[in-house]
């Protein structure tokens, strides 16, 4: 998932107002030389982003608005959903268990969730747990399902639902509706079904939710203090923008603020919180190996070809991208209503940059990262 529902734009009514019309580029945090970046945030802005955020290092810009109602500017502090980035961090928590021996890569999905995994050739005795983080399953993802669709990524759906809660085992039952996308290692395929399922095999493992797995063994050591897993917790922590999206399949009609939502939609596949600088730290740190054991972290950079994906591998829960400067980065990408987010560094983790879009349905946000690792 880049994004929680890829073919559907999400979103709470408002107008557009004249705050578009003059989008400001506030000062970076500090005098770093970044003139490319600020250039590919301000036409994402011009393209129709209401605004954003990016922080690469001690370096942060904002470009555009953080509320389309006030003109309120967008901040280098601003908490914001990061959606299917949340995937690293659960990967991450199961590369972990590994490395303490509570379990292995190869175990099936039925050793540690008997039953789950079955209906409409689904079999959870044939898929491992690898195949999960890497998306070489073949279960079908929940969010294509066209009933899912229309109740929270469409306006009227989600007016109405948009504070539904959805337990794990409610996404899973709807993957089970349908048939899998191909048998398990014969292709690639995105689900996010299948992070659904890696967050209950850390449940189960560990007896203890996979959102306090996460703080306890990422979120506290790092000192992320803007991170969060929110559970159903609607609102998002300040500072932070609002949040908005079409809520249609087309780009154009009405914008809303979708800001508020009951994040167990997306749970374990894209559910957290975080801000730019934090991510840029957890990925920093999971690439020098201060989170992994080196067998851990090389298994996790094992990539498969990511089918329709240009110049892309995915490895487990990590995608590795290649530039057209011939430079490589790690990081994943995040879409959840309203928001979407990228989060890369080099493999030294030396270099990183993290952005947030307040609006999911324009912007190039491959061109910000080809500016920050290519551009002058």
């Amino acid at each position: 998932m880049r994004t929680v529902r890829t073919t559907l734009v999400a979103v709470t009514a408002v107008v557009l107002s004249a705050a578009l019309a003059g989008p400001a580029l506030a000062a970076p945090r500090d005098g770093g030389e970044h003139g490319a970046t600020r250039e590919a945030i301000e036409a994402a802005v011009q393209d129709g982003v209401p605004g954003v955020t990016a922080t690469a290092g001690r370096w942060s810009a904002t470009a555009g608005v953080g509320d389309l109602r006030t003109g309120a500017p967008r901040s280098p502090y601003d908490h914001y959903r990061v959606g299917s980035i949340t995937k690293t961090f659960v990967s991450t928590v199961l590369l972990q268990l590994e490395a303490e021996g509570r379990l292995s890569l190869d175990d099936t999905v039925e050793k540690w969730l008997p039953g789950v995994v079955r209906g409409h050739g689904h079999d959870g005795r044939g898929i491992t747990l690898r195949r999960l983080l890497n998306h070489t399953s073949g279960i079908y993802d929940y969010t294509s399902d066209d009933d899912f669709g229309r109740t929270y990524f469409l306006a009227d759906g989600f007016l109405k639902h948009r504070y539904d809660t959805k337990s794990p085992r409610d996404l899973v039952a709807i993957a089970m509706r349908h048939a899998p996308e191909f048998e398990p290692g014969a292709s690639w395929s995105y689900s996010n079904t299948n992070y659904i399922l890696a967050g209950m095999v850390i449940e189960k493992v560990t007896g203890r939710p996979y959102a306090a797995e996460i703080r306890d063994r990422i979120i506290e050591p790092l000192g992320l203090r803007a991170t969060s897993v929110p559970g159903t917790r609607v609102t998002l922590p300040q500072p932070s923008a609002r949040a908005y999206s079409k809520l249609a399949e087309t780009t154009t009609g009405p914008t809303y603020d979708v800001t508020k939502l009951n994040p167990s939609l997306a749970g374990s596949a894209g559910g957290m919180i975080s801000d730019s600088a934090d991510l840029g730290r957890f990925y920093s740190a999971l690439l020098r190996g201060r989170l992994l054991p080196p067998k851990q972290l090389k298994e996790m950079k094992t990539t498969v070809t990511a089918v329709g994906w240009p110049n892309a591998g995915y490895g487990l829960g990590l995608i590795d991208r290649e530039l057209s400067c011939g430079v490589h980065v790690w990081g994943h990408g995040g879409g959840i209503h309203g928001s979407q987010s990228e989060a890369v560094t080099t493999a030294d983790g030396r270099h990183t940059l993290a952005f947030n879009f307040n609006g999911d349905w324009s912007g190039d946000s491959d061109a910000v990262i080809e500016a920050e690792f290519c551009g002058s």
